[in-house]
């Protein structure tokens, strides 16, 4: 998310998924997970969506947005209450797994980015709102519950499931077996400058031939993918210890807190501090 001026703002964070809630004056929101799928459900107002490769539009009150992995979409509106929800691809497979949806190998994503109007999508949405907003006890397992429930109508709705022999779950999630080793090393060093050069040759293959396959199978740089893990890094970190702005700036690649404070409000819509003051504490 960018330049989100916020007047109320919650954030739940689980294992495999994050549930963001803001009412805001203005927004302008961009997808940033390059291994996740996001759903956005706007509560009230009004937004303006574009997509690579979908010509865009407007959706409205209880309408939806639904991003891949790797997918670009952005969206701009004023007035707005809106909920994110951001699911790990590999906990998507494992629903759709033990459901009897798919088999294991293979590639789950949505046929279509907008989605205008729903019921039962809406109802979830609101439900989901309304609990963070209570934060009553035995919220968790409420969540969990909702979360499911969205997650098997949208893969009976709205998926695309097809085989895929390049797709391998692995210790950073589902990845291409053709960049699973430089995926790993990502993780693995994110508060390190990782060149090209370094990357590649974890992957075997030279710069140029990488750099290329990332961009194919990712639909995105390495630099922003590998900027994107330091972002959802930083926020686990600011979610689940007290360690300082600077020190999570330093775990995740920055030198400079400043630096950090400015990447993590371009990407989130908050500052550092307050995300950290949004989040739900279970």
């Amino acid at each position: 998310m960018k330049s989100a001026r916020s007047f109320i703002s919650k954030v739940f964070l689980s294992a495999h998924y994050s549930i963001h809630y803001r009412r805001v004056r203005r927004v302008q929101w961009s997808s940033t997970a390059p291994s996740n799928h996001t759903i956005l459900f706007l509560l009230n107002g009004k937004l303006v969506w574009e997509a690579a490769g979908a010509t865009g539009g407007e959706i409205n009150r209880y309408g939806a947005l639904l991003v891949n992995p790797g997918e670009t979409t952005s969206v701009r509106g004023a007035g707005i209450e809106f909920l994110t929800l951001t699911l790990a691809s590999s906990f998507v497979l494992d629903c759709a797994v033990r459901t009897g949806l798919t088999r294991v190998d293979n590639l789950v994503a949505f046929r279509q980015p907008a989605i205008t109007q729903d019921e039962r999508l809406a109802r979830s949405a609101r439900d989901m709102t309304d609990e963070l907003l209570a934060e009553e006890a035995g919220q968790g397992v409420i969540l969990a519950a909702l979360v499911e429930q969205v997650i098997v109508h949208l893969l009976r709705r709205y998926a695309d499931i097809r085989h895929s022999s390049e797709i391998e779950l692995s210790r950073a999630g589902l990845v291409d077996r053709r960049i699973r080793r430089a995926v790993e090393l990502m993780h693995a060093h994110l508060n390190q400058d990782l060149p090209l050069e370094d990357l590649a040759a974890a992957a075997y293959l030279s710069p140029f031939h990488f750099a290329r396959l990332f961009k194919k199978v990712t639909g995105t740089s390495p630099h922003a993918y590998l900027a994107a893990l330091r972002m959802m890094r930083a926020e686990r970190l600011l979610a689940e210890t007290d360690l300082s702005i600077t020190e999570v700036g330093a775990r995740v690649g920055y030198n400079s807190s400043s630096h950090f404070a400015k990447a993590f409000r371009q990407t989130t819509g908050l500052a550092p501090r307050a995300f950290r003051a949004a989040v739900i504490r279970g």
